[in-house]
């Protein structure tokens, strides 16, 4: 990897992709799962579990890096995402120092605010 290293992905999370993560993952707050209670909420609408995008990103990362295996995040939620809309996954190279450190983050595609931002660090490549 080289510092100018950088590329991007889209995805449109659905409520059905919130429903599943809530199943799996055992999170289902009803800001993520319920529409009616979340119409009353700030929000409007539900949203999406944080760590669902952080799983819809390291998907790609895996795709993109086949074998590295995952060794930290360090992540912040400044807005929320929400079903239906879609979001854009941007990754670069963090430090030229540092190869398997990545700056991430996630933004929607309709106003670029950013719903997830931070960093990971992959192992060292072959």
């Amino acid at each position: 990897m080289t510092a100018t290293d950088e590329w991007t992905a889209r995805w449109v999370p659905t409520q059905a992709d919130f429903d599943a993560f809530a199943d799996l993952s055992g999170d289902d707050n009803p800001i993520h799962v319920d529409a009616e209670f979340s119409a009353r909420t700030r929000f409007g609408r539900t949203v999406s579990h944080g760590m669902l995008l952080y799983s819809r990103l390291w998907a790609v990362l895996r795709q993109r890096y086949p074998g590295r295996r995952h060794q930290m995040q360090a992540l912040m939620f400044p807005n929320p995402a929400y079903a239906e809309e879609e979001l854009e996954l941007a990754f670069s190279q963090g430090d030229a120092d540092d190869a398997g450190l990545l700056a991430i983050t996630i933004s929607r595609v309709a106003d670029g605010a950013p719903v997830l931002v931070g960093q990971c660090r992959l192992e060292a490549g072959q």
